[in-house]
């Protein structure tokens, strides 16, 4: 498990579950890493900011790993984290190697709605 202030997706039944009860949901797939920290950090800031949207971490080496890293829009990803955006359970973006603030709101924006 991932040592963050996050919500852990630490199975595949946790993963489906946050899916199916949430519209709007950003996982972060990493490590506790210098390239997964600061995006840990952003969602972990921005979330009472966007009260529309789950955020959630999920351990890379874990076997509910897999549940991202397997996903089509990850195929070609390299850096680590595996960051993914799912809008009624869908992919809707999907990001790796580090994010910063900018760009992560811009995605929220994008796929969620911009917040006040």
């Amino acid at each position: 498990m991932l040592q963050t202030a996050l919500e852990h997706i630490e199975s595949e039944q946790d993963f489906e579950e946050t899916l199916a009860s949430n519209e709007n949901v950003m996982i972060c797939c990493g490590r506790m890493g210098p390239m997964c920290l600061p995006v840990y950090d952003v969602m972990d800031a921005l979330t009472p900011t966007y009260p529309n949207v789950a955020f959630r971490d999920m351990a890379f080496d874990e076997p509910v790993g897999k549940t991202i890293r397997s996903l089509p829009e990850t195929a070609g990803f390299a850096g680590l984290p595996f960051t993914v955006y799912f809008k009624h359970g869908k992919v809707v973006a999907a990001t790796s190697s580090i994010q910063t603030m900018e760009q992560v709101t811009t995605i929220l924006d994008e796929h969620f709605g911009a917040q006040d």
